[in-house]
């Protein structure tokens, strides 16, 4: 009789493991990480191609093993702590003190994060629509604000389904990139000493791990309480690294199509929309609408993760400290230049994230080591 429940308790659990919910875990993901930044290619000139080959291919694997190691990490110590708010995963890996310092610097730099999605809306609807960047801004905040009312649950629906899309793509421009000119990522890697390109940091390697630090305050809040809803740890797991694995891939082959197109991408505000000129207005027109898609997927859990660190998800207080953040980023986001405050923004919070980095690697190692004596 026990081996029988055994085997249908077993089963059951196999059962609960579904393809589609990994799938959206992984979309989830993908959606917050490509942003304005990745959408319009400006995170990605400046973190991958302005660094030539080694930022594409030593960056890029560099991202590709631990993004997919914080997003499975992430994932799988909400679902075993089910911590009361978010903001526990922070004194989980660094102590009361420290946790205290990166509950709220996160939540700074989450915020201000928000107001470069604004920022980014602003510079499609001036670069490529011609209308003034206020009201690109105000829409977005406006469309935010209302999807994040409705709480955690309808967020991941929304965002898990159109993640994917956009990477798709955004990886078949860049692969368009590059078949329109193979010869020219050779030819955009010898012409970066002579161009006046924005960087992320003094070298690719210090950048991957600033890469990796500023996605990090991202996910941290956001997939500490989407892993209370994690069914088992097979979905949690798979969901991380698909996710991560094909968010890396994409900036990769995104990255490559920026490098073969150097000449006329490297002063760009909006990258990805000078890839697609050539292919006519419809596809130019298809690609604004993507990139303002993605800019779109990576608000709402950023303004998300700011609201839920101080109200509980879904009551009154919440949805006012909702609308009242999307007013103020707005006014924030639409003050400063795009591309300057990707650079600013980013990167600074990227070195603090470095820290966070190093403190769940050995947390990590710690519980293994534990598990392994037991």
């Amino acid at each position: 009789m026990a081996d029988n429940t055994s085997t249908t308790t077993h089963l059951a659990t196999t059962e609960k493991t579904s393809i589609l919910r990994v799938i959206t875990y992984a979309g989830a993901i993908i959606a917050f990480l490509i942003g304005s930044g990745f959408a319009t290619g400006q995170e990605i000139l400046q973190y991958y191609a302005s660094y030539g080959f080694w930022g594409v291919f030593g960056t890029g694997s560099i991202v590709l093993i631990l993004i997919s190691y914080v997003a499975v990490e992430f994932f799988l110590t909400g679902r075993r702590e089910q911590f009361e708010k978010p903001s526990g995963v922070f004194y989980h890996y660094c102590g009361k003190y420290l946790g205290t310092f990166f509950d709220y610097f996160s939540i700074l730099f989450v915020f201000l994060s928000f107001t470069v999605m604004i920022s980014g809306a602003g510079a499609v609807f001036e670069e490529y629509y011609g209308f003034s960047k206020f009201i690109g801004g105000i829409a977005l905040a406006a469309v935010v604000g209302l999807t994040v009312w409705f709480g955690l649950t309808s967020l991941v629906d929304v965002i898990g389904k159109i993640g994917p899309i956009i990477v798709i793509v955004a990886i078949a421009l860049g692969i368009y990139g590059i078949v329109r000119d193979p010869e020219g990522i050779s030819t955009g890697n010898a012409m970066l000493p002579n161009l006046d390109v924005t960087q992320a940091s003094s070298n690719w390697l210090l950048f991957g791990l600033s890469y990796v630090g500023f996605c990090m305050l991202w996910l941290a809040a956001f997939l500490t309480a989407l892993g209370k809803t994690v069914k088992n740890r097979r979905e949690a797991t798979a969901g991380g690294l698909v996710g991560g694995i094909a968010f890396s891939l994409a900036c990769m082959v995104v990255g490559l199509g920026l490098l073969a197109n150097m000449a006329q991408v490297y002063d760009a505000e909006i990258p990805m929309l000078v890839l697609a000129g050539d292919l006519g207005p419809w596809i130019g027109a298809l690609i604004s609408v993507m990139i303002l898609a993605g800019i779109y997927t990576t608000a709402i859990p950023l303004l998300w993760t700011v609201s839920a660190r101080f109200f509980d998800d879904k009551t009154k207080k919440f949805k006012y400290l909702t609308i009242g953040l999307a007013a103020l980023g707005t006014v924030i986001g639409l003050v400063l230049p795009f591309s300057q405050m990707v650079n600013v923004v980013y990167v600074i919070n990227g070195y603090v994230g470095i820290v966070l980095l190093a403190l769940m690697i050995i947390r990590t190692i710690r519980h293994l080591a534990t598990r392994s004596k037991v």
